[in-house]
């Protein structure tokens, strides 16, 4: 009987000592995870926190501090590039400003200081400055409609239409501007009518800059076409021509808001970087994806998809 009492004090003084340890461990694991987490905050790191440990409640308290550093990270990463990107917002709209009031103060002048400037010179300064006046107009339309957009003050409504309408209606608008060019059209529409959940004022609006863009920027291929095609379950309008195209790099930021290049299809406003951005916000808004793809004088292909309403037998 005497062997089962020692044996009993031995394995409660064996838990007592593993019990301590256990405690000790945790303890020094919780000081470990505060001057970690303390170091990493103060440090604007992007580190983990790691401890080895068989606690399982220590492991689930890692796996959630590691989860609300990475969300942490993620969004200091989306503020650094949003204050990026508003510092370049602010360079590229000064000198968007800057160069057509400069033009704008020059001809003004020019009337001023010349009281004898014949009819004929005054009446072309004077359409030189409403045309700088209608850039500048513009340019400030397209910064408030994308604000709106990013913040979803702009309410666009969804309803049935037919993109086959649609498509016909946009192409039709830019006729005289493609015949003065002397450029080719080529339009695949489908007798089908094609249906989807849209908004046409963002569509005629998205297709607009499209097509636009492929007027100025192919004209040098000398041809541009307008698709539409559909399955069963989605419909995609291609906006396409074969001028000089987008490189690779700049095709996966053309959407981007202010970016810009010498070479750039977002051509709004003298690289203020708004069209295309715009046009991306529009297609978002009304349930649609939009995605460009380009070979250098074969085809460049700017694509809407929608998800289709299926056509009732």
């Amino acid at each position: 009987m005497i062997f089962v009492y020692i044996a009993l004090i031995l394995f409660l003084v064996c838990s007592n000592i593993y019990f301590l340890f256990s405690k000790r461990k945790q303890s020094q694991d919780l000081v470990y995870i505060r001057e970690k987490l303390t170091a990493i905050l103060q440090g604007e790191t992007t580190e983990n926190i790691q401890v080895f440990t068989n606690d399982w409640e220590t492991q689930k308290l890692l796996i959630v501090l590691n989860r609300l550093l990475a969300q942490k990270n993620k969004t200091t990463l989306t503020y650094t590039q949003l204050e990026q990107s508003i510092r370049r917002m602010h360079t590229n709209m000064s000198h968007d400003l800057k160069t057509p009031l400069t033009v704008i103060l020059g001809l003004s002048e020019a009337l001023t200081v010349n009281p004898n400037i014949s009819e004929e010179e005054q009446n072309r300064l004077v359409g030189k400055i409403h045309e700088k006046a209608q850039h500048i107009l513009d340019l400030m339309n397209k910064f408030f409609d994308l604000a709106k957009l990013e913040s979803g003050d702009l309410d666009l409504a969804l309803s049935k239409i037919q993109l086959n309408e649609v498509c016909k209606n946009n192409i039709l608008f830019f006729y005289e501007q493609v015949t003065d060019k002397g450029l080719e059209v080529k339009i695949e529409i489908p007798d089908t009518p094609v249906y989807v959940n849209s908004n046409v004022t963002a569509l005629n609006r998205i297709l607009h800059n499209l097509i636009s863009n492929a007027i100025r920027y192919g004209a040098d291929g000398q041809v541009i076409g307008v698709n539409l095609r559909y399955d069963d379950h989605h419909a995609w309008i291609d906006v396409w021509d074969q001028g000089k195209g987008i490189k690779e790099r700049a095709q996966k930021l053309i959407f981007e808001r202010l970016y810009t290049l010498e070479d750039s299809r977002n051509q709004l406003y003298q690289g203020s970087g708004l069209g295309l951005t715009i046009t991306k916000r529009l297609a978002e808004n009304i349930k649609a994806q939009i995605s460009v793809s380009s070979k250098p004088f074969e085809k460049t292909i700017f694509t809407i998809q929608f998800d289709r309403i299926p056509t009732v037998s």
